[in-house]
């Protein structure tokens, strides 16, 4: 059964739209179908908005998780050492400075089983220039120029690249 309606011309627009997107498959309607003019032009116009909205959200959902996947967090994991006895005001120098740093998912500092004046450093941040910019706030330069006297040295350091954790804001 064909049927051949008069269409105004947004109708037909429509009907150009959802010919173009869908192909011939988006216009059939049933066999004796009761729906009248403007039932099939407004069920052809819901379908399009539908439609349409599905593909909108197709492809955000698509453009967030190619953006994640192309741009890694950034880890970084340190071992400060504390001049002998002072790792507790390096510690409390350390986590003072540590709020407000835009892109950093996680600072963790943690003391060393071994070394009485030796402490871990774990960060995530959202990506590697985060981690750089950190390092120019005036918290964290202020909290540099009060640990430095305190500081003995660095052992081991290395950079990853987180993929999630239990805690992770944002990750």
């Amino acid at each position: 059964m064909v049927l051949i309606l008069s269409l105004s011309k947004a109708e037909d627009q429509t009907r150009r739209s959802l010919l173009t997107s869908y192909g011939p498959s988006a216009l059939k309607i049933p066999a004796g179908d009761p729906m009248t003019h403007s039932d099939l032009t407004d069920g052809l116009a819901r379908r399009a908005v539908l439609a349409g909205g599905l593909a909108v959200a197709a492809l955000a959902s698509a453009t967030t998780v190619q953006a994640q996947e192309t741009k890694p967090m950034y880890g970084l994991i340190g071992q400060m050492k504390a001049a002998p006895g002072q790792r507790d005001a390096l510690v409390a120098i350390l986590v003072e400075g540590t709020g407000g740093m835009p892109g950093c998912l996680s600072y963790i500092v943690a003391n060393d089983a071994t070394d009485a004046d030796a402490l871990w450093i774990t960060e995530v941040w959202t990506d590697k220039a985060s981690h750089a910019a950190s390092l120019n706030l005036p918290a964290v330069q202020a909290a540099i120029a009060k640990a430095r006297p305190i500081i003995a040295g660095f052992g081991q350091r290395f950079e990853t690249a987180p993929v999630a954790g239990h805690g992770l804001v944002g990750g």
